[in-house]
């Protein structure tokens, strides 16, 4: 079996390591941050600055594919977040009768709780491990190597300020910031290929607490809503913690304004989500937390030649960053992790290793990124313009709103929400086009996007 050295202690990290171990592997774990996620998830959730992970305190979401993962292969850690007060929710229940069962129905569960509480769950994990060494404190500075360009370069290790590290096997989880470009091209290396595509939106998101005695928010409205220029959104959580986010575009004049709390407030009790969440009474618990400038990145250590590394592969963020619109981030990257861990035994200081891993990749985690990327620019486009638009994306609206109706229609999307099915396939099934159709036909003055409120409405909400 293989000695696995793993760079970064984020969720890919912590998975990497973890997985492995539980696959036969030894692993050593080596992060920046001296401090562990620990149960005291407010404290630490809101507390702790982690310059790092600047998405930490951002919503999350566990989609079917990230808890099939857990559940699978990870049961104690899946418990260990029920135990934590992560919430399922079943897609379907946002019908008052459930249609009836049809097997994969079991894929479309999603798994409700803030970052921390998977980072404390898989920490836990690790600690108690045996095949695990985790070194807090301990950031990997670069990486140890053999050979030389042209006939290629293998890493064998890593170096730190405390000394020098072997392993079979170096995996990146350090993210877009972790140092892995420079590490590779002080060993010689040739640079990586890195497609990337600006989203053009902003996040503003702020938490809090539903009253006491309530554990759960209304099932209505959908908890997404949009209109031509801006969006709202909803995320339960665990512990009777939700959020609250509000996305304009990057080049929206009003954006600075959404950094008051009594603006940020008032623009999202006008789209349908947010007034009825905020209408609780619900305690805010933070102030309003600004994100912005993201972008769907996906990084290849294979160009035209073939693998510019052996001995060294991404998972997570590191080999591709997706704009959470669609909450895909965690479930392929607890996929490429259980994918290292399931192969590691396989030659994995090998050339063929390495570029057997990056098909896997491009086969695997890039039709989804490629999804994301059309995704993001269809809300790009529309917000950059504030104008809908006819033809397939009026069709893309109404199949969305359809299933808000429709059962079946419900179950197509959720299958390519939860990355249980691609979407050229699942949207390309003629009942699921017939019905969009029909609903179609029946509604001829249909708009896409009208929820929440108008230009002149929403500039007179962010002037005050």
């Amino acid at each position: 079996m293989a000695h696995v050295l793993v760079v970064g202690g984020g969720i890919g990290g912590l998975a990497t390591a973890l997985l492995a171990a539980r696959h036969g592997h030894t692993a050593e774990l080596f992060e920046r941050d001296p401090r562990a996620p620990g149960t005291a998830l407010d404290r630490d959730f809101f507390g702790w600055h982690r310059s790092t992970v600047p998405q930490a305190n951002q919503p999350h979401v566990l989609l079917g594919a990230a808890r099939g993962v857990l559940r699978e292969e990870l049961p104690d850690v899946h418990a260990e977040m029920l135990r934590l007060g992560a919430r399922e929710r079943h897609e379907l229940d946002w019908f008052d009768v459930r249609p009836p069962a049809r097997p994969g129905d079991e894929d479309l569960v999603m798994l409700q709780a803030r970052r921390i509480v998977l980072e404390s769950a898989l920490a836990t994990a690790v600690r108690a491990e045996p095949g695990v060494v985790a070194r807090y404190g301990e950031p990997v500075t670069g990486l140890i190597a053999e050979g030389a360009a042209p006939s290629g370069v293998r890493v064998t290790g890593v170096t730190t300020g405390a000394g020098a590290y072997a392993g079979d096997l170096v995996v990146d989880a350090g993210g877009r910031r972790g140092g892995s470009e420079r590490w590779l091209a002080a060993i010689g290396c040739r640079p990586g290929v890195v497609e990337r595509h600006r989203t053009g939106l902003a996040y503003f998101c702020r938490w809090y607490r539903l009253p006491e005695g309530r554990e759960e928010g209304p099932r209505r409205p959908w908890a997404v809503t949009g209109g031509s220029f801006a969006g709202c959104a909803v995320f339960p959580a665990d512990n009777r913690l939700f959020a609250v986010t509000l996305f304009v575009h990057t080049g929206d004049a009003t954006r600075s304004a959404l950094r008051d709390p009594a603006v940020f407030e008032a623009a999202a009790r006008a789209f349908p989500p947010g007034a009825a969440w905020l209408g609780l009474g619900a305690e805010p618990l933070s102030g309003v937390l600004a994100t912005g400038g993201l972008d769907n990145r996906w990084s290849a250590l294979v160009d035209e030649r073939g693998p510019v590394v052996s001995g060294f592969v991404p998972v997570g963020d590191s080999v591709t960053h997706t704009n959470p619109t669609l909450g895909q981030g965690t479930s392929l990257t607890l996929w490429a992790a259980r994918r290292v861990a399931r192969t590691a035994h396989q030659d994995p200081g090998s050339v063929r290793f390495a570029a057997e891993y990056h098909a896997w990749a491009v086969r695997t985690l890039k039709p989804w990124f490629d999804f994301q990327v059309v995704a993001d620019g269809a809300i790009g486009e529309r917000f950059a313009t504030r104008a809908g638009r006819g033809g397939t994306a009026r069709e893309v609206a109404a199949l969305f709103d359809c299933a808000l109706e429709d059962p079946e229609v419900m179950r197509a999307r959720a299958r390519v929400r939860h990355l249980a099915d691609p979407p050229e396939r699942t949207y390309a099934d003629p009942e699921i086009r017939a019905r969009v159709a029909r609903w179609l036909a029946a509604r001829p003055d249909y708009t896409p996007n009208t929820a929440g409120p108008s230009r002149a409405e929403w500039e007179a909400l962010t002037t005050h």
